[in-house]
């Protein structure tokens, strides 16, 4: 049930594909989501035609291998179990894309059951529907 935005700067469709990987087992591994439970928007940005913008935030140096992973899920996880999944997908992105720790930017959102529809005009998580 999570839903995945991963957005990469200079990247081509293997790597987003290996970014998508990483994001993936990294949830089944760290939160418990079953491996048909995928939903991602993978977007390679060229520099011309899609940019990401960054900076050296917190003292982090970034360069042109930043990944922006942004994640909207329920609500009601620990906050170990939410830096598990932090330094799963920068160790996964690592070894499945090449992508260094240091560049990769991880967002959490979450809500509530009712804000979730998986086809048919339907909320499925929500009781009454």
């Amino acid at each position: 049930m999570p839903f995945v935005r991963i957005d990469a700067l200079g990247t081509d469709a293997e790597r987003l594909d290996a970014l998508g990987r990483a994001v993936h087992e990294a949830l089944g591994e760290t939160m418990g989501f079953p491996p048909d439970d995928r939903f991602q928007v993978l977007t390679g940005h060229d520099g011309t035609s899609g940019m990401l913008r960054y900076d050296d935030y917190l003292g982090v140096p970034r360069d042109d291998g930043v990944v922006y992973v942004a994640i909207t899920l329920r609500s009601g996880r620990p906050p170990e179990q939410k830096r598990a999944l932090y330094r799963r997908i920068a160790e996964l992105a690592h070894a499945y894309a090449g992508t260094e720790p240091r560049n990769i930017l991880i967002t959490l959102t979450e809500n509530e059951s009712i804000d979730w529809s998986f086809g048919h005009g339907v909320a499925q998580y929500a009781q009454g529907d």
